[in-house]
This record gives structure tokens, C-alpha cells and sequence, in this order.
């Protein structure tokens, strides 16, 4: 959005954690919507991705508008509609009033997204910016598993929690710009940079998710079924995955940059690949429990640099919503595909065949992170006006109309961005 800040963002952070609560809490969403409405577990599982998809469309649609709208405005919106959407289905039991519901707080879940998305993108250190937007939520989900099963039954106590969130958050949306800077006219109306590593990143991070998803919607059935455990251990197992979580985002943000982008999200998603083997081959509490944990641990250090690489690829945060936006299409899609493959070859092939998948999508996208690397190394030429203060950011690129522009050579650190990329 501008200039890059080097203050904590915290209304994008707060914003960031709202957008991203719904997909964080689809398992309970789900499971609640079967046992507590007229619905069976494929009906459900069909009401979550209706709503993972209705968010991706959000992020598809207002990828370019948040300048144009403004990000306190389009801000705004987004959590209007999570708390209208998720709180009318909360508060009702009538099947096509909750899908409405669903559809309807998923848009606004996605516009949260796409301004906190764009903004964490024109900061400084956006995988910073990032990995508190993941810390956040993942405190927050893990509460509200802890604080659900004790509220009762029925579908209302997640979907209820998603809209309190929403509507906690709203005071913070006085702190965003009502109209974002405006830069120089290239960068108003240049298309979008770096196209080739921004498309493969996208399609990458969709089959990414989709595996993720994958195991994450058959988990609870491995544990009950294959592992033989009770519903309480399983559940337990969960909560200290997603505590071992938190460890692993913190993890990520002491780490930062030290290691580039390409070394945690090329050797962490192998990581992941063995975990999901792991998981999906247990037959007792020990293994399932190891692969679990350690697949939450590792999970959230790899998508935090995923989504550093997408918003280093565009300033304007295009590219860090339309990767976001693929990932929830992979999320929205994954549950289906687990229950697909499971019930067609089984657990362990289905972990098997989501292990290889990961590997074989980890090679472009790391070789992303290795191509994004070497470009911020290389020189760039950008225009700046003669009377131009020292550049920081694409925000603060301005041409006088009066006067010719000057090319000067400048050279990016390891997250500045200029106009011309």
C-alpha cells in the first residue's frame, strides 16, 4: 500500500487473522454442520468448500481494486459481511439460510484477506508481517478448540466465533488509509511483474494446499478408525498439534530471512511429504500422534515463506492475493480429494500418493524462491524525478509533470521494491 512502514502492522496482522479464522476452524465447521443440522458428512463437507470457495472469489475479484476502493473501505466491507454472513448462520438452523450464510461471510472472510494481503505486501519485511498474521490466527483457532467443546452442541459456537472476530477487529480499520498513496503513474498502470514465477506459484501452491487439505479432512477418521483411538485422544492429539503450531511460526519469525526463501519451503515441504506418510500409515497413538505434530510444526514455517515469496513479487500485494486466492481453492477442494483417495486405495496409499505430489510440486517452487532471490540482487532501472527524495519504496516513485525524468540505476535489499522489476 504505499511507502514500506517498518512498524509493526498490527490492523493488517488483526486483519490478516480474521480473513484466515474460517479456514483455520473448517474442521470443527464441518463436523458441527453434520451432527448438529439435517445434513450428511459429504453435505457438510460440501457447505465448507462452498464457503473456502466463495472466499477465493473474493480474492480473485478484488485483487486489483484495493487501491482503486481503498483499503480502509474494502476493510470494511469484508468484515460486514463475515459478521452478517456468519452470524445469520449461526443463529439459524434452516439448511439454505446457513449455506447463504456460508457463501456470504466466505466473500467477506476473502475481501478481509485480499486488503491484509496487499498491505503486508508494500511492508518491509512482509514475511515478518506474515508470520505474526499466522501466529495470531493460529493462538486464536487453537482457543476456540479448546473453548468449542465446552459451549455445547450444535453448528452456531465456530461460525459465531468467526463473526465475534470480525467484529472485534472492526475498531482497527480506523488505523488503515482511506486511500492508498499514489505513486507514479507506471506503477498505476503497469500490469502485473514478474507473470511467469507468479503463475507457477499460484498453480503450485494450489495442488500445495490441495495435499494439505488432503490429510487435514481424514485426519479424525485415520485416528478413529485406523488407529483405533477414542474421539477424546484424537481430539487432544489435535490441540497439541496445533500448540506445536504456534512454536513453528514463532520458530519461523526468529528465523527470518537467514536462510533465503528457497531452503525452508523446498526442504520443509519434503519435511511435510514424510510427515503425511507418517500420519496417514498409523496404526497406534504413538505414530499418529509424531506425524500429526510434526506436520502441524512444519506446516505453518513453509506458508509463511510461501506467502513472503508471493508478496515480494508484487509490491501492490496482486500477486500475494491471487496466491493467496489459489491456496483456498487447494483448501476448498483438498477434504473431497482425501475421502476420494482414501476410500478408493486406503489411508497409506492416499498419504503415499499426497507425499509424491508434494515433492514433485516442492521443485517449482523453489525454484521461484531461487529465481526471486537472484532478481533482488541484480540492478534495476527505475525513473525518479530530479527533484525525487531517496527511494524506499514503489509509493515513493514520483515523475513531475513539469520536468523530464531521470534514469537512475538503484539497487533492491532484501525487501525494497521499486517501479520497474
Amino acid at each position: 500500500m504505499s511507502a514500506r512502514s517498518t512498524t509493526t502492522p498490527w490492523p493488517l496482522v488483526a486483519l490478516f487473522t480474521a480473513g484466515y479464522l474460517a479456514p483455520y476452524l473448517l474442521p470443527t465447521t464441518v463436523g458441527r454442520l453434520d451432527a448438529g443440522l439435517p445434513l450428511s458428512a459429504t453435505q457438510a463437507g460440501a457447505v465448507g468448500s462452498t464457503l473456502l470457495l466463495s472466499s477465493a472469489a473474493a480474492g480473485f475479484m478484488l485483487a486489483s481494486r484495493v487501491d482503486r476502493v481503498g483499503p480502509r473501505t474494502l476493510a470494511r466491507i469484508g468484515l460486514a459481511l463475515a459478521v452478517l454472513g456468519y452470524g445469520s448462520a449461526a443463529l439459524t438452523h434452516a439448511v439454505p439460510a446457513v449455506v447463504a450464510g456460508a457463501i456470504v461471510g466466505g466473500f467477506g472472510s476473502g475481501t478481509a484477506t485480499t486488503v491484509a494481503a496487499s498491505g503486508i505486501a508494500a511492508e518491509r519485511d512482509p514475511h515478518r508481517a506474515s508470520t505474526l498474521g499466522l501466529l495470531c490466527v493460529s493462538a486464536l483457532a487453537g482457543a476456540v478448540y479448546l473453548t468449542v467443546p465446552h459451549l455445547g452442541a450444535g453448528h452456531g459456537q465456530p461460525l459465531a466465533a468467526i463473526a465475534l472476530t470480525a467484529l472485534a477487529v472492526w475498531p482497527l480499520t480506523a488505523r488503515l488509509p482511506v486511500r492508498t498513496a499514489t505513486g507514479h503513474a507506471r506503477v498505476e498502470t503497469a500490469g502485473l511483474p514478474h507473470r511467469r514465477a507468479g503463475l507457477v506459484l499460484a498453480g503450485t501452491l494450489l495442488c500445495w494446499s490441495l495435499a494439505q487439505n488432503s490429510l487435514w479432512g481424514v485426519s479424525g477418521r485415520i485416528g478413529l478408525t485406523q488407529a483405533h483411538l477414542s474421539e477424546v485422544t484424537v481430539g487432544a492429539v489435535f490441540a497439541i498439534a496445533l500448540g506445536t503450531g504456534l512454536v513453528g511460526v514463532i520458530g519461523a519469525g526468529a528465523l527470518g530471512s537467514r536462510l533465503g526463501r528457497a531452503v525452508p519451503i523446498g526442504a520443509g515441504t519434503a519435511l511435510i511429504a514424510g510427515c503425511i506418510v507418517l500420519s496417514a500409515s498409523a496404526h497406534d497413538l504413538r505414530t499418529f500422534a509424531t506425524g500429526e505434530i510434526a506436520w502441524n510444526t512444519v506446516y505453518p514455517i513453509v506458508l509463511s515463506y510461501i506467502l513472503g515469496l508471493a508478496a515480494s513479487l508484487d509490491p501492490r500485494g496482486r500477486w500475494a492475493v491471487l496466491v493467496g486466492s489459489a491456496s483456498s481453492l487447494g483448501t476448498a477442494a483438498g477434504p473431497l480429494a482425501g475421502s476420494v483417495l482414501s476410500a478408493g486405495a486406503g489411508f497409506p496409499a492416499m498419504g503415499a500418493i499426497l507425499a509424491a505430489g508434494l515433492i514433485v510440486v516442492a521443485v517449482p517452487m523453489t525454484a521461484v524462491a531461487v529465481h526471486s532471490g537472484r532478481q533482488r540482487v541484480l540492478p534495476s532501472i527505475v525513473e525518479i524525478s530530479v527533484e525525487a527524495r531517496p527511494l524506499r519504496g514503489a509509493g515513493n516513485c514520483a515523475t513531475s509533470p513539469h520536468r523530464p525524468a531521470v534514469s537512475t540505476p538503484t539497487y533492491e535489499n532484501s525487501y525494497a521494491s521499486t517501479s520497474a522489476k
